[in-house]
């Protein structure tokens, strides 16, 4: 069951591809692929992960889980607060702050109910969820992936996204620093877009 590079995975998902159920899975950190369940941040906001189903969903997408994973209403409530103490404690730090302390004291629960192991089976890294709860196990995952990222054992600059509605997060390890949305394939086509309609609309 693979996760990022931040907690030790070797397999992320190429750039810009969307899951069946509309998942935003092009984001190379594991933890900011879990911020992007909710899109259009600054418009109107769209929730990918609105039932336990859809959860579930995205842990299976990400190799953190399968179709007969429980998931309850009450975990997708948790999963929620999860997503948003990343996201709140990641603008943080790319807007040269640090993140509030109640947000890392929630990363900081997640990450000590960690009970996946990181197990090579064919030559690929992947996790071992625990029998009992596998969805919060999954979770904690998450949560591992978003600390080690946060904390700065990613290589580059954490950056929040420049796209006009998006508001997603992204560690930028060009040259130069540059790069300025969370993936060029969806965000930057929008905004060269809008770009080249403005253009040719322009007197």
């Amino acid at each position: 069951m693979t996760g990022s590079s931040a907690v030790g995975s070797a397999s992320v998902p190429a750039s810009g591809r969307h899951g069946a159920e509309g998942f935003r899975l092009g984001n190379e950190i594991l933890a900011f692929r879990f911020v992007a369940t909710l899109g259009e941040r600054r418009a109107d906001p769209v929730e990918r992960i609105a039932t336990p189903e859809q959860l579930r969903a995205w842990l299976t997408a990400n190799g953190l889980g399968g179709a007969d994973m429980p998931v309850s209403e009450a975990l997708l409530r948790d999963a929620r607060a999860l997503r948003e103490a990343i996201h709140r404690a990641g603008t943080a730090l790319a807007a040269g702050s640090v993140p509030d302390r109640a947000d890392e004291e929630l990363l900081n629960r997640w990450t000590a109910r960690h009970r996946a192991r990181l197990v090579l089976t064919g030559g690929q890294a992947r996790w071992h969820l625990p029998d009992t709860d596998p969805a919060r196990a999954a979770l904690a995952v998450v949560a591992l992936d978003a600390v080690a990222t946060l904390g700065g054992q990613e290589d580059g600059v954490i950056k929040r996204c420049e796209q006009r509605t998006c508001g997603g997060l992204f560690v930028d390890t060009s040259r130069g620093r540059r790069r300025r949305w969370c993936s060029m394939a969806t965000c930057g086509n929008k905004v060269k877009k809008a770009n080249l309609k403005a253009t040719r609309d322009s007197p």
